[in-house]
């Protein structure tokens, strides 16, 4: 069973950075798409950034073009989030997710049923 894990959020000040890690154990990462996604309190769970498998395509929401920067490194099973110029609206947690689809595909989903395994999330909380 594949299980994902989330690590690096915390509290920091607006304008400052942070940098997240998701951890993939049970099976190898290498043929999926992999994503981020967050949730801030009375939103809906929303797309952040993805990958393709060989990282060779990214994608990112407008609200964290240019801010953010996804990659992986499959021989570690990790994907990282990188995230600079932090926002008060960045706030949420933060979730990992792998794409249902293990196809060496250069596709990148923003839907939430595309992907089938989640990490339980990490807390950004950025300060204004």
């Amino acid at each position: 069973q594949v299980q994902l894990a989330e690590s690096g959020g915390g509290l920091v000040q607006a304008g400052g950075s942070l940098a997240l890690s998701c951890v993939v154990s049970g099976r190898p990462i290498t043929a999926y798409s992999m994503g981020w996604f967050r949730q801030a309190p009375g939103n809906e769970r929303e797309f952040v950034a993805g990958i393709t498998w060989n990282a060779g395509r990214t994608y990112y929401d407008d609200s964290v073009k240019g801010r953010f920067t996804i990659s992986r490194e499959n021989i570690k099973n990790t994907v990282w989030l990188r995230m600079n110029s932090l926002k008060f609206e960045d706030t949420a947690v933060y979730y990992c997710a792998r794409d249902r689809r293990a196809t060496y595909g250069s596709a990148i989903a923003t839907r939430e049923d595309a992907y089938d395994s989640w990490g339980q999330g990490t807390q950004v909380t950025v300060s204004s």
